[in-house]
């Protein structure tokens, strides 16, 4: 008797895999991601295209954040931070204290996070938000460049709404006219148009 194969019976029953960042650094040293910009975020492996005007914002946002912080600080441009073991988040910057050798692992914190925005904005404010605050970040901005503003996200902390879950508490929304203040270097203004293509 001959079977017929049901695709939404094997659905069903697909299970999704979750991987540990040690499963997920280990995949990369054995070539699996060759070419490709990957995340890993809750167990899930994130693919990351980067068009021109994505390229564009992260680069113009590179030189006023350093300005910014000035000495004693570093923008770690589209590298992971260790989020524990299951996020292993590459956001777009990320200031943090100290030099480049300071970190022989990576860190665990920053003092702000940036994420360039297009394709990605609902799973910014979303997904990468709800780790971030879960993260205790203090400071984190959406570069929008959909809407062309900024977002700013801080008070993180658990949301009251949503058991288990984490969000800003303050998000304030700065046009293309504005400027912004990193949370950890106040008086630093940087202006919004700079950070947009």
């Amino acid at each position: 008797m001959a079977t017929t194969h049901d695709p939404a019976a094997a659905l069903a029953t697909a299970r999704r895999v979750r991987f540990t960042k040690d499963q997920y650094y280990k995949l990369g040293d054995l070539g699996f991601f060759p070419d490709k910009r990957i995340e890993l975020v809750r167990g899930e492996l994130w693919h990351m295209t980067i068009n021109p005007p994505h390229a564009i914002a992260s680069g113009l946002a590179e030189e006023p954040l350093r300005n910014a912080f000035g000495p004693g600080h570093s923008c770690r441009t589209a590298v992971p931070l260790d989020l524990g073991r299951h996020n292993q988040p590459e956001p777009d910057i990320a200031v943090v204290p100290g030099n480049p050798r300071d970190y022989t692992s990576h860190p665990t914190t920053a003092l702000l996070v940036v994420e360039i925005a297009d394709a990605t904005l609902r799973r910014d404010r979303t997904i990468k938000a709800h780790l971030n605050a879960w993260a205790d970040i203090a400071d984190s901005w959406i570069v929008n460049l959909v809407d062309r503003q900024v977002e700013v996200h801080r008070a993180p902390g658990p949301d009251a709404d949503r058991r288990g879950r984490f969000k800003y508490h303050d998000v304030a929304v700065v046009p293309a006219t504005g400027h912004v203040e990193p949370l950890a270097k106040p008086g630093a203004r940087i202006a919004v148009a700079d950070l947009l293509p």
